[in-house]
């Protein structure tokens, strides 16, 4: 079986329960230090090779926090919503765009007003997690962050926002 963030995570559910995996998640998605003990080796969330890469002291840069993040996404406790939502305001695109995905995936509603910075994000992607996840957490008074990313310069956007306001009225039953 190959080695990908579901199978680690689930490997590291089995071994220490669901509960401190996604707080471990949480905690590293706050910026924790990745070497601390009290915290899941971070081999768990972004691959063997991190091992040596920490072994050495090697800067990470944001991947804890990204990888954190993917965490919750195979591994999600509401009492990380708050992370998770602080997290699309991180200095890191792909810390916010992983966030985006994480509120998409478990429908975290209390993410919606930092879901609606993420729509203008400078970063194409972030721009379409964002959309995508105001489809499935939104209100009709979230329609209008999506609307406006109809005339982004980026056509994947574009394309993404349409979907999201089919989505978003097929939710809410009416028209956004």
């Amino acid at each position: 079986m190959a080695d990908t963030p579901l199978r680690r995570v689930a490997v590291l559910v089995a071994l220490i329960g669901a509960e401190a995996v996604a707080d471990s998640c949480a905690a590293l998605l706050r910026g924790a230090d990745p070497t601390d003990p009290s915290v899941p080796a971070l081999a768990w969330f972004g691959g063997s090779s991190e091992v040596s890469r920490v072994a050495k002291g090697l800067d990470l840069g944001d991947w804890p926090r990204v990888w954190a993040a993917r965490g919750l996404l195979h591994c999600y406790r509401p009492v990380a919503a708050p992370a998770v939502v602080d997290g699309l305001a991180d200095e890191s695109w792909r810390v916010r765009e992983m966030c985006a995905k994480v509120v998409r995936a478990h429908e975290i509603g209390s993410a919606a007003a930092a879901l609606h910075r993420c729509c203008s994000d400078d970063v194409t992607r972030v721009r379409v997690a964002a959309v995508r996840g105001l489809a499935t957490v939104g209100e009709s008074e979230d329609a209008k962050p999506i609307r406006d990313r109809l005339d982004d310069e980026d056509p994947t956007v574009v394309a993404a926002a349409e979907t999201a306001l089919r989505d978003l009225s097929r939710r809410l039953d009416h028209d956004v």
